[in-house]
């Protein structure tokens, strides 16, 4: 049980680690330049850029979310097998 327990703990630091790794680039990208009543209003490069930018957002929580749930699913699967 001990070793299923520690795979679980290591899927879910993985899954963890690898969130942090891509909310940490993604926040280190250019934002979308601040409030100004004067500022140009963004090019369709920009608006590209900031789909763009929000499209990783989400791919990146879906795959820590994908891999949460594998980890959630290893964890469960052990209690169960100590229940038993």
């Amino acid at each position: 049980m001990a070793d299923a327990t520690t795979a679980a703990r290591d899927r879910i630091d993985q899954a963890l680690a690898l969130l942090e790794r891509r909310i940490n680039d993604l926040k280190g990208a250019p934002v979308a330049p601040e409030d100004d009543l004067f500022a140009l209003p963004p090019s369709p490069a920009g608006l590209a850029a900031d789909k763009a930018r929000i499209a990783e957002l989400e791919a990146a929580g879906q795959e820590a979310s994908r891999a949460l749930a594998q980890a959630a699913e290893a964890v469960r699967a052990v209690l169960s097998e100590s229940a038993d």
